[in-house]
């Protein structure tokens, strides 16, 4: 394997591992006041999108598409459930397959939640321009330290 860079060079401060944890926690953050009014907490509100985005799925794409595993996305669901915003049902084709779907209460919620992505945009001071950009070069980050 070639090494890039050195990180015996590398202070704390200039560490990308330092920055993408401080930056992370700092939008994670960022959400909980834009989202108290919803009643949701970040996760939840990552559930939700998914949802209104691609109607019903299945427990395992939910946790393979928010990169959650089972144990941590099972109560969040339980929760949402509880708040009447989401159904869970077992597939009627295969009983081992959960299917999550939004509930009436949970489409209105949508509606509520339509100014959250402004703020969070308007929160960052990026363009949509640049966003994209980092988007597009934290996933191919997060691909390669994956693969």
């Amino acid at each position: 394997m070639t090494t890039t860079c050195d990180p015996g060079d590398l202070r704390l401060d200039d560490r990308l591992c330092l920055a993408l944890y401080t930056a992370s926690r700092a939008m994670t953050a960022r959400y909980r006041p834009a989202l108290a009014g919803l009643g949701l907490t970040y996760p939840q509100y990552l559930v939700m999108v998914l949802l209104w985005e691609d109607g019903p799925s299945s427990v395992g794409q939910i946790g393979g598409r928010l990169n959650l595993e089972s144990s941590t996305l099972s109560p969040l669901l339980k929760r949402l459930e509880g708040l009447g915003m989401l159904t869970r049902t077992r597939d009627e084709r295969d009983e081992r397959t959960v299917v999550v779907d939004v509930t009436p209460a949970g489409v209105r919620l949508q509606d509520a939640a339509k100014s959250v992505p402004i703020e969070i945009c308007d929160a960052t001071g990026l363009s949509a321009d640049v966003q994209s950009t980092l988007v597009a070069q934290l996933r191919e980050l997060a691909d390669t330290l994956e693969g």
